[in-house]
């Protein structure tokens, strides 16, 4: 494999789809070495097979609102790879969804699934519609059009979509109605479900709860611990909260959230108070942080600005793609940051990559970083199979294994000669080989 040579193709064909095309190149530039030592994955032409989705749905969701007004989005579902499981990946209803974004996501949740131990391949799916500032009536009905239309193409043995951002407890309710309704059947083909239908517990946290997790292993390789170190983090929603709270659990000290208005510092750091006050903000359908502020005298906000800038000990990226940039990873690194562990999907730009790497800084990409999430959606796909339930230290407890093993695996094709892990190479080289072995046992399909 030549991955220029295989990139200037993709870009031949997907033009403009940068965050597609930048995900590819980050995981093809770090696999190519490795790549290439193995013939037969060249002779089956894999890398090529890889990076294309197995198929992609479009279609329209007509829908009416409150005002008795039709409404049309479109959704999307995208199939990218089922080697090793049935199709997995979270539903985005934001505005912002457009194909470039959920192929970036459908590719990269291939080999973070691959990476949970778990029989799950990748996809992703969702549409332009965002549900801030809609009402419950209107959000159902939405859901409802989106999942009559859906429905034929997923399953439990099939494809088994989740939530993602604009897609939490609400949403997933009256996408398992509406399935319920259509395919006659109770299967667990939608995970992050409530508890009376077949949820998992700790579900809604699993994600933030994952990234603590895998950071405890980061810091064990420095010979460190996380108890009193201070942890910026972005975002304001259940990964954040899921974050916050294991991390303030665990003695750390959160100094940070943040949304599209701007960053709250609080030097004093979370507490249960301020925590529960996150999900009230998130719940306020204004998708602002500046009340914190005033809620809790001694923090304060900063408005249009981003948590990168303040020194910390370690930064935890919770919002969004391409969130902390070159400029943002140079004032952490002047700051002497100790570790940065991204929990969205690709929350780093290559240029912030580059310059924590060069600087031998520890950074966690987020296919192992917020693996959790996953891994504990394909944890309640098996309690659904089984008709049970299991206790919530019981989620727990497989849920840390899950972590401390995407750890130690990462660790295993990152180390360097001189001792530092580069996570990014060991969690692409980890994953993409064990999709690959398994599309070459498979045959040409």
């Amino acid at each position: 494999m030549k991955v220029d040579v295989l990139m200037a193709d993709l870009e031949r064909r997907h033009p403009g789809e940068k965050e597609y095309l930048q995900a590819v190149r980050e995981v093809l530039t770090t696999v190519e070495e490795t790549y290439n030592m193995h013939p037969e994955l060249e002779a089956n032409k894999i890398a090529e097979r890889i990076v294309e989705p197995d198929r992609i749905f479009t279609f329209k969701v007509v829908w009416e609102d409150d005002n008795g007004k039709i409404q049309v989005n479109t959704g999307y579902r995208i199939q990218f790879n089922n080697a090793i499981g049935p199709y997995k990946g979270g539903l985005r209803f934001h505005s912002s969804v457009n194909p470039s974004i959920l192929k970036f996501l459908g590719f990269e949740q291939i080999f973070k699934n691959a990476l949970t131990t778990l029989p799950m391949g990748g996809a992703k799916g969702g549409s332009d519609f965002n549900p801030r500032g809609k009402s419950d009536r209107e959000i159902m009905r939405f859901c409802q059009a989106f999942m009559t239309e859906l429905w034929r193409y997923i399953g439990p043995e099939t494809d088994v979509p989740a939530g993602d951002i604009g897609v939490g407890g609400r949403e997933i309710g009256y996408l398992y109605g509406m399935y319920r309704k259509l395919a006659q059947e109770n299967t667990g083909v939608l995970t992050g479900k409530g508890m009376t239908y077949g949820g998992s517990l700790i579900r809604p946290e699993a994600t933030g709860y994952g990234a603590v997790y895998f950071l405890q292993n980061m810091l064990k390789e420095l010979n460190d611990d996380i108890k009193g170190k201070t942890i910026a983090i972005s975002g304001f929603g259940n990964v954040a909260w899921g974050a916050a709270s294991k991390a303030t659990e665990l003695g750390a000290k959160v100094v940070t959230i943040s949304g599209p208005d701007g960053y709250i510092h609080d030097p004093e750091g979370l507490n249960k108070e301020k925590i529960a006050y996150m999900l009230e903000l998130r719940a306020s359908n204004n998708d602002v942080v500046e009340p914190y502020a005033e809620k809790f005298p001694g923090s304060t906000f900063h408005a249009g600005r981003k948590p990168w800038e303040l020194k910390v000990d370690i930064a935890m990226p919770c919002a969004t793609q391409n969130e902390l940039n070159g400029e943002d990873a140079a004032m952490l690194v002047a700051n002497n940051v100790q570790i940065v562990a991204e929990v969205s999907n690709m929350g780093c730009t290559p240029e912030a990559i580059e310059t924590f790497i060069n600087a031998k800084i520890p950074y966690g990409p987020g296919k192992a970083v917020n693996a959790g999430g996953v891994a504990t959606s394909g944890l309640e796909m098996s309690q659904n199979s089984m008709k049970y339930n299991w206790t919530a230290q019981e989620v727990d407890q497989r849920l840390h294994y899950i972590m401390d093993s995407i750890h130690e695996v990462c660790k295993a094709h990152g180390k360097c000669s001189d001792g530092y892990i580069n996570y990014m190479k060991g969690a692409n080289i980890a994953g993409f080989m064990k999709v690959a072995r398994a599309m070459v046992e498979q045959g040409i399909v």
